[in-house]
C-alpha cells in the first residue's frame, strides 16, 4: 500500500466498545439467572460487580480520552431502567442521561445500543421474542429511552448482534432463554427485525433524524474439508443467512434464511426496507464448518492453517476475512462502521500486531470504495465475557480483577499513536508517543 493510502481522513472515527451488563455490575437480568443455574464455562463465575463501570464511568471516559477515541460505545441495560414490567426506573434514566451527557461534554461522541443480549428477568416468561407480544414490550422500553439521546449525535445500534442471540438462545439452547427450535427461532428473528423497525419509528418521532443500524457478528466462512462437497455446501449456506440475513432484511425488507433440516424463513417485513442509516460490523475470525450426519447438522472448527496462532479464546487470526467481510457489505450502499473487532489477549503482548494487521484491512477496504467511517475497538477495558466468565481479556486496559485498577497494555500506546496520528505506523517503529493513560 502506498503512503496515502495507509492514511486516515481526518473524518475518520477511532472509538471503543463496552456493553453495559459486562462492565457496569449490579445488575439483575437473565444473564444473572443464568449464571445462578450454572450454565457457564466456569459454573460458579459470576458477574456481580463486574468491573464498576457504573460508578467509575468519569474514570474509564478519560482512558478512553487517552488513547485518542473519539467515539464510547455504550448499551442501556433494559433490566435496569425497567426491572419490573411497566414499571420505568427514572433514577436510572437520569443516570443513564448524565452519563451521556458527560460523554459528549468529554469530546466522546455516544454510539448507543439499546439491545445487547440481555433482558429483563420477566421479558422471557411474559413476552418472548417468538411471540407478537414481545413487539410492545419493546416498542415502551424505547420510547423511554428516546429523550435520553436527544441533543446527542448519538449513533444508535437497535441490536448487537442479533444472529448471535438467536442461534445461541433459540436454535441452540446456550445462552437465555435456553430454547432449542427452529421455527421459535425464525419467529423471533422476525419480530426481532420488525422490533428494529419499531425502534426506528419510536426515535424518530421523538428525535427527527436519526442514525440508526445494527451491530452484525460476521464470520469468515471457510469448509472444514476442503475436498468435501456437504462441507462446502454448509459454507453456501451459512455465509448468507448467518452473516447477511438481517442486513437483507433491512435493506431490501426481504427477510430469507434458507438451512434445510435446522430453520428457514422467507418472509417480508414491513417498514424495513432501507430501514438504516449504517452497516455495523462486528468481525473476529473465521470459523471452518463440518457436516455432521446429526442435527444441527454443523460443527464449528478454528483451525491455524496459516500458522499465525490461535487467539487465547482458541479463534483463528484471520485478517483477510475482515476485509472479504467489508466488501461484502458495500453492497447494501451504506455508510459502514466496524462496531466491533478485537482479540482475547491475556498476556497483553499480542494485541499491537493484530491491531495493525486489521486496521491495514480497514484502510484496504477504504482504498475498494467501501465507505467504513469508524472503527470501534472491543473492548476498552477487561470484562466478563459472556459465557466463558472471567477467562478472556479483550481490554485495552488490564484490569485487575480483585482491585478493579486498569493499567494499559502496550496496545494503549499502539492505538494511540494511530488514532492521533492518522497513519497506519507498524508496532515498534519508534513512532508512537507516550502513552496520555500511564
Amino acid at each position: 500500500m502506498s503512503s496515502a493510502a495507509l492514511t486516515f481522513p481526518s473524518s475518520f472515527t477511532f472509538g471503543v466498545a463496552t456493553s453495559a451488563y459486562q462492565v457496569e455490575g449490579g445488575i439483575e437480568n437473565d444473564w444473572a439467572e443464568w449464571e445462578r443455574l450454572g450454565k457457564l464455562k466456569e459454573p460458579h463465575a459470576r458477574c456481580g460487580i463486574a468491573v464498576d463501570h457504573w460508578r467509575r464511568y468519569a474514570e474509564d471516559y478519560a482512558l478512553a480520552k487517552a488513547v485518542g477515541a473519539t467515539a464510547f460505545r455504550l448499551s442501556l441495560e433494559w433490566a435496569r431502567i425497567e426491572p419490573e414490567r411497566g414499571r420505568f426506573d427514572g433514577a436510572v434514566l437520569e443516570g443513564y442521561r448524565e452519563r451521556l451527557l458527560k460523554l459528549r461534554a468529554m469530546g466522546l461522541r455516544p454510539v448507543v445500543t439499546l439491545h445487547h443480549f440481555t433482558h429483563p428477568t420477566w421479558f422471557h416468561a411474559s413476552t418472548p421474542w417468538h411471540l407478537p407480544e414481545s413487539l410492545e414490550a419493546f416498542r415502551q422500553y424505547v420510547r423511554r429511552c428516546a429523550p435520553l439521546l436527544e441533543g446527542l449525535d448519538a449513533l444508535v445500534i437497535s441490536f448487537n448482534e442479533p444472529m448471535v442471540l438467536l442461534l445461541g438462545g433459540y436454535l441452540q439452547g446456550l445462552m437465555p432463554p435456553g430454547i432449542a427450535d427452529g421455527a421459535k427461532t425464525m419467529a423471533a428473528l422476525g419480530n426481532m427485525v420488525r422490533a428494529h423497525v419499531i425502534a426506528r419509528e419510536e426515535l424518530g418521532q421523538h428525535l427527527g433524524r436519526v442514525e440508526l443500524g445494527i451491530s452484525q457478528n460476521m464470520l469468515a466462512f471457510a469448509p472444514d474439508r476442503w475436498w468435501h462437497p456437504l462441507d462446502r455446501s454448509l459454507v453456501r449456506l451459512a455465509a448468507p443467512a448467518y452473516n447477511h440475513a438481517f442486513h437483507e432484511a433491512l435493506s431490501s425488507g426481504h427477510l430469507r434464511v434458507f438451512m434445510p433440516g435446522v430453520a428457514s424463513t422467507d418472509v417480508r417485513i414491513e417498514g424495513a426496507r432501507d430501514s438504516v442509516e449504517f452497516v455495523g460490523v462486528n468481525y473476529y475470525t473465521r470459523a471452518h464448518l463440518r457436516f455432521m450426519p446429526r442435527p444441527p447438522f454443523i460443527d464449528f472448527k478454528y483451525r491455524d492453517p496459516d500458522g499465525r496462532g490461535l487467539t487465547d479464546i482458541g479463534w483463528e487470526q484471520r485478517p483477510e476475512g475482515f476485509l472479504q467481510l467489508l466488501q461484502e457489505v458495500k453492497r447494501y450502499g451504506k455508510p459502514v462502521w466496524v462496531t466491533e473487532n478485537g482479540i482475547d489477549d491475556r498476556k497483553g503482548t499480542v494485541r499491537p500486531e493484530y491491531l495493525h494487521a486489521h486496521l491495514r484491512q480497514v484502510l484496504a477496504a477504504r482504498e475498494a470504495g467501501v465507505d467504513v467511517q469508524g472503527y470501534l475497538y472491543w473492548s476498552l477495558l477487561d470484562n466478563f465475557e459472556w459465557l466463558e466468565g472471567w477467562g478472556p481479556r479483550f481490554g485495552l486496559y488490564h484490569v485487575d480483577f480483585d482491585t478493579l485498577e486498569r493499567r494499559p497494555t502496550p496496545a494503549c500506546d499502539y492505538f494511540r499513536a494511530v488514532a492521533t496520528g492518522r497513519v497506519l505506523v507498524s508496532p515498534g517503529s519508534g513512532t508512537a508517543q507516550p502513552s496520555a493513560a500511564r
